[in-house]
């Protein structure tokens, strides 16, 4: 069997002996990660950022076998539009850097109610007054903290 690098091809590597893997076998290096720790892994992330970011009134809301959209529901509010902005496009790096690849957002012109979809969760980030007009956590039938009689 002939080389590259025996025909004449100065610097030419050898073509691997090896036959390549086929289209439905995984590579041996590369093991898939559980899903279940995927999503815990990406929860982890999103609510030490915004522990991080000072986030007021956090809540975790458990969507797996509740609803197909996603797996979780973060909700959170921002003291203001600023925080608000902050928050998210603090959010938004910290995926991104992460590798949870590009999220869909909604509403960061205004930002009185931000919305990230990672597809397993979902962030609702939301100033005070309008997280409690809009009251979301009631939907799912969760008594957010600040709405808990103490």
């Amino acid at each position: 069997m002939l080389c590259l690098s025996q025909r004449g091809n100065k610097g030419a590597t050898p073509l691997s002996p090896d036959p390549a893997p086929r289209a439905h076998e995984a590579p041996i290096h590369a093991a898939s990660p559980d899903p279940e720790a995927k999503i815990t892994a990406l929860g982890e992330l999103i609510l030490q950022r915004l522990d991080d970011d000072k986030a007021q009134d956090v809540v975790f809301i458990d969507l797996k076998g509740k609803s197909a959209v996603a797996d979780a529901l973060i909700v959170a509010s921002g003291r203001s539009h600023r925080h608000v902005g902050a928050m998210a496009d603090h959010l938004l790096r910290a995926l991104k850097e992460e590798g949870h690849g590009k999220a869909r957002v909604e509403g960061l012109p205004h930002c009185d109610w931000v919305l990230i979809d990672t597809g397993d969760v979902i962030i609702h980030l939301f100033r005070p007054e309008v997280r409690q007009f809009y009251n979301i956590e009631k939907i799912w039938s969760v008594d957010a903290p600040h709405r808990t009689a103490s």
